[in-house]
């Protein structure tokens, strides 16, 4: 018997177990497809934490048996030791939080996570065109 998966579904099974970091996503991480991938990206990026990536873009099966094997409807979906951790925003959140650092077993870069307190924008200078005339 071969060790090669028979359906879609367990080929996405079996990516699952064999990459410690997954991202399932729209495009790739050099060139992602939309702006939740992106982020998703970005957010391993800033951490240095090596993953791979499956693009979902290709075959609409791939969508549809991931959400049938995770039980999530949505794109990105980050996987670490074969468990879902969440999606674009989850991801951010724990980003922030420093908790992702920790799922991924890597150091939190200094001041990542911890934004800095907003600043209110000046008020732009006031221009009104004088039509008056």
């Amino acid at each position: 018997m071969s060790d090669e998966p028979t359906t879609l579904r367990e080929a996405i099974e079996q990516a699952i177990a064999e990459n410690e970091v997954l991202l399932f996503m729209k495009g790739t991480p050099e060139q992602p497809m939309c702006g939740f991938s992106a982020r998703a990206v970005g957010a391993l990026q800033a951490l240095q934490a090596p993953f791979a990536a499956v693009d979902v873009l290709p075959d609409p099966r791939i969508r549809q048996e991931l959400s049938a094997v995770s039980n999530w409807p949505t794109i990105p979906q980050l996987f670490v030791r074969g468990e879902l951790v969440g999606g674009s925003d989850i991801i951010l959140e724990m980003l922030e939080s420093g908790e992702l650092a920790k799922t991924l077993g890597v150091e939190q870069p200094e001041g990542l996570g911890t934004p800095e307190p907003a600043q209110p924008a000046p008020a732009p200078p006031m221009s009104i065109e004088n039509r008056l005339g």
